[in-house]
């Protein structure tokens, strides 16, 4: 029965999909009876396994040796709307070298059924969803929100770039503007009443619990859906319909989830595009940080007009790269890429204390196929086109950290620099590789 139920449930979500796409102004009515068994299971099993737990402490094994009962009794709860998700475990990461960024990690419980309402929302806003945004969405990722920034300058004139930044954006979502939001297409009040619900549960920081008047916390799978339908109606539509007709230049945005950047011809515009950005936000009780949303010249030109002008020619930080205004081996413009100096310096840290920490942990054959796994992880990210130099020095660096802490086993000093080598003849450790090739417009296979 469940499986027939799971499948009676995807298929209408596809109808749901259809019709989401066939009737932009059509509004769903009846949608929690979606959340039931069998679709619940789907959306257990497409959580990770080894995952962190909430404050129930109960982990994805543990929930599954009686997973038909659990389901069972969880949707009988909902019916009855007596289901209400329990604060999350509140955490910290780093986010750079100063700062770190607050998480949220729900119950085992929560999070399938915020798995399961994240599905429903996926299959109606991917039909309105803009092609200007990259973040969490099915077939799109940050690779192709670079390369959409690649393929913009390069080939239109753009001349200034709005490098934004959202302040504190996940702590300040406004519950009562995205319920609003969510109405335009969402009439089910039992799945609205669901979505409240898990935005006002609160979390749990050294024992007190603290209660969410606003903000959607990281780290549960609802937040990105509810962030992407929030930025949605403030950013996306907004800049396509009112901001985009008002320009007499070209203008372009790029999101991915709450970074975005703007691509403009004309400074004076750039300017007032920027200006009409922060009344926007202020707007909806968001604010750009002033300190990091700026209006910078870029393009085929940055380079002449940056030595006239005796200055540095400008460059922009967007997912994790620095781009900057570099020529080809035939002198043409081209956007170069390289890897951001704090996330570098951040990787490189991460690196030394994973190989700090497990020298004596475990025997090195164990732990050799992990660093070989991580390495590919970096190459996987940062192997865009321009970005060799860095993948070379990141590489470089873990060599030298690797025999660093090989040495540091013990008091007497086992390999020397020539005896490391041989020994990488024997267990060789992933080369750096571009893996996603932008001038081709194909990523590398």
């Amino acid at each position: 029965m469940p499986y027939t139920e799971m499948d009676k449930t995807f298929v209408k979500l596809a109808l749901i999909s259809k019709r989401a796409r066939e009737e932009p102004d059509c509004q769903f009515i009846s949608l929690a009876h979606l959340l039931n068994e069998g679709y619940l299971k789907a959306c257990y099993r497409k959580l990770g396994r080894d995952r962190a737990c909430g404050i129930d402490n109960v982990t994805w094994k543990e929930y599954g040796r009686n997973l038909d009962e659990n389901l069972k009794d969880l949707v009988t709860r909902m019916k009855a709307k007596r289901y209400k998700p329990q604060p999350s475990k509140r955490v910290y990461i780093s986010k750079d070298e100063h700062t770190k960024r607050p998480l949220g990690l729900p119950a085992l419980e929560d999070k399938i059924v915020q798995k399961g309402i994240a599905g429903i929302l996926e299959a109606i806003y991917e039909a309105d969803f803009l092609g200007c945004s990259y973040g969490y969405r099915p077939g799109k990722d940050c690779h192709q929100a670079i390369n959409a920034v690649d393929k913009t300058i390069m080939t239109s004139p753009i001349n200034h770039i709005i490098e934004a930044d959202i302040k504190g954006y996940f702590d300040n979502v406004s519950h009562e503007w995205l319920m609003k939001f969510l109405q335009v297409r969402i009439k089910d009040p039992s799945l609205l009443l669901l979505i409240r619900r898990f935005l006002k549960a609160g979390y749990v920081e050294a024992g007190m619990r603290e209660e969410t008047e606003q903000g959607t916390p990281q780290g549960g799978n609802l937040s990105p859906m509810l962030s992407n339908v929030f930025l949605h109606y403030v950013l996306d539509l907004w800049f396509e319909r009112k901001v985009k007709p008002q320009v007499k230049g070209q203008c372009y945005i790029a999101r991915y989830c709450d970074d975005f950047i703007c691509m403009v011809q004309n400074v004076e515009e750039a300017r007032h595009i920027k200006q009409m950005l922060e009344e926007r936000f202020t707007q909806f009780d968001l604010e750009l940080h002033p300190e990091k949303t700026r209006v910078i010249s870029f393009g085929r030109y940055e380079r002449q007009n940056a030595k006239r002008q005796n200055r540095k020619a400008n460059t922009f930080d967007f997912l994790g790269f620095t781009h900057y205004c570099g020529e080809s081996r035939k002198g043409k413009f081209i956007v170069g890429r390289t890897t951001n100096r704090a996330k570098f310096r951040k990787k490189c840290k991460e690196m030394n204390a994973w190989l700090k920490a497990v020298r004596n942990a475990v025997k090195t054959k164990e732990w050799w196929p992990i660093l070989e796994a991580k390495l590919r992880g970096h190459y996987q990210y940062y192997g865009v086109s321009g970005n060799m130099p860095a993948l070379r020095q990141y590489y470089a660096m873990t060599l030298r950290l690797a025999l660093k802490w090989l040495n540091r086993r013990s008091q007497r000093k086992v390999y020397s620099w020539k005896r490391f080598m041989e020994y990488l003849k024997h267990y060789p450790l992933p080369t750096p590789r571009i893996t996603h090739n932008l001038y081709m417009l194909l990523p590398v296979t």
